[in-house]
């Protein structure tokens, strides 16, 4: 293996990334915590600066329209299909500096993973995490995404996380001669010049590993082994990271406003893991989309400040920085209001004053959902209502009751029952793990597997007849949002979409 480099040698593959081809920061689900505690442990106020009451409405009107131009300047978050954010670095000093490989696309499946089909040798990126893959011929490539946290333990010091945590595996192992992580440091002008490895997880225990090079978004790796695999820096100078903050929103029936502010490097692990915690929250909550990325740097043992105006109710007033990818208990800072009102979110570095991070809240961020949810319960009030004008007698009621059940109930069951043609559908889309799904998720026996395959040699007519016989057992259960419930954790994203349209009809 070849030894680490504190740059990247003449020759050597351009890991250099721009900001818009760097590391995604998902906010789906993901392996993390159950629990969370704010960043300060006891709550206080925090007065932020107010809005002058004589402000005219032409003034109200240019600051709104100022306050929609600076977030349409900051970089605007890269929506992915799982429902995560891309958050991308731009940095003065990580753009791209022509940077030639080529950008592909992954295939997205269900738990987290990706599957990448390259069809000959080369260097390729990731558009969605921002691996970057050098194969000699083509080559099948699965990868997902791990948390720290669950491998804390084997972080010692003077070694620190440098990135997100990757799960990769090839067919074709032999095939993938080198993979870069990306990290979440700024190396400044390239006078810093930190010790980067990589912390290689194995069955048998984890080893440090030396990196070939790295660049100023990438950390490169010559593949040993297949098994999970992230970035690690030691640095004597102070380490700044390119840092995101999340957004929560509280989700109930008080008037006021809360919400949860994340403050985090810009690591795809460490923001799955806040998705994944909020998610386990007692509170039910929902994502508010604003541009995550800092304007400024943040650095490792300094204090920030959230200021709101109007004023609201901050806890805790300011928070000292670190790296919380190890912690399995998430810090964040409480905004509370007492009205539902437009307001501004400001992180200052308390030592320059500077602005890290703004963003403007409006009503209509979250509107929708609390429209979505109240016209349900509309629904359903109606529905309720409509039984209780019906003054029907005890026993035409009954009658009523019976007939339904024997037309209208059975046909809505029948209708929603997956036809043969469906089920042909679903079985095309089934890989090689098909036997394994149908054991584990249709909690089929593998004499019913064997005797299917004994009578039939064709693969997809195999799959057919397994499917079938569930929907068999299941009878009037045997329907899509069923089988939907039962394998949407464990089979392709390809599967999930079908079975989701086949719930629309």
């Amino acid at each position: 293996m070849a030894a680490e480099s504190p740059c990247i040698q003449a020759g050597a593959l351009d890991l250099e990334a721009s900001c818009e081809e760097g590391a995604g920061c998902a906010a789906g689900c993901a392996e993390g915590c159950a629990e969370e505690l704010p960043a300060g442990e006891s709550s206080s106020e925090s007065s932020s600066s107010s809005s002058s009451e004589d402000d005219s409405d032409t003034e109200e009107s240019d600051t709104r329209r100022s306050d929609e131009e600076q977030e349409k300047k900051e970089s605007q978050p890269d929506r992915n299909e799982s429902g995560g954010v891309n958050c991308l670095p731009h940095c003065e000093h990580c753009r791209n500096e022509n940077a030639q490989r080529e950008q592909v696309t992954p295939r997205r499946l269900a738990g987290g993973q990706y599957l990448l089909k390259l069809d000959a040798d080369g260097t390729y990126q990731c558009s969605v995490t921002g691996l970057i893959f050098e194969v000699t011929e083509a080559v099948t490539i699965s990868y997902s995404l791990l948390s720290w946290s669950k491998y804390a333990g084997l972080v010692k010091p003077p070694w620190v996380v440098g990135g997100p945590l990757f799960d990769v595996h090839c067919k074709a192992a032999s095939a993938l001669t080198s993979i870069a992580f990306p990290h979440s440091l700024c190396l400044g002008d390239g006078d810093s010049h930190p010790a980067f490895k990589v912390l290689h997880i194995k069955d048998a225990g984890a080893a440090i590993e030396p990196s070939m090079d790295y660049s100023a978004s990438h950390v490169r790796w010559l593949v040993s082994s297949l098994s999970p695999v992230g970035p690690l820096i030691r640095s004597e100078e102070p380490l700044l990271y390119h840092g995101a903050v999340v957004l929560y929103k509280a989700v109930d029936g008080d008037p006021s406003l809360l919400f949860r502010v994340y403050v985090a490097t810009n690591n795809e692990s460490f923001i799955k893991d806040i998705a994944k915690a909020v998610k386990h929250s007692k509170k039910k909550f929902i994502k508010i989309d604003k541009p995550p990325v800092c304007q400024k740097l943040l650095q490792k043992g300094k204090r920030y400040r959230l200021l709101c105006e109007p004023e609201a109710e901050v806890t805790p007033e300011e928070i000292e920085f670190v790296d919380g990818s190890l912690l399995k208990l998430k810090s964040y800072i409480e905004v509370y209001l007492e009205k539902h009102e437009d307001f501004t979110l400001s992180l200052i570095e308390l030592e320059s004053e500077a602005v890290v991070w703004k963003a403007k809240l409006r009503e209509s961020d979250w509107i929708h959902y609390d429209q979505n949810k109240n016209e349900l319960k509309r629904n359903a009030g109606s529905i309720k209502r409509r039984k209780s004008t019906n003054s029907f007698s005890e026993e035409e009621t009954h009658c009523g009751k019976k007939q339904r059940s024997n037309s209208a109930t059975d046909g809505i069951k029948t209708m929603n029952l997956l036809t043969d043609q469906q089920l042909m559908a679903i079985a095309k889309l089934f890989g090689a793990e098909w036997k394994e799904v149908a054991i584990e998720c249709l909690q089929m026996e593998m004499k019913d597997i064997q005797q299917i395959q004994a009578k039939e040699q064709e693969v997809n007519i195999q799959k057919f007849l397994l499917l079938s016989k569930w929907r068999e057992r299941e009878q009037s259960n045997g329907t899509a949002q069923n089988l939907y419930s039962r394998l949407s954790e464990k089979v392709s994203y390809d599967i999930v979409q079908l079975l989701e349209g086949f719930m629309a009809q």
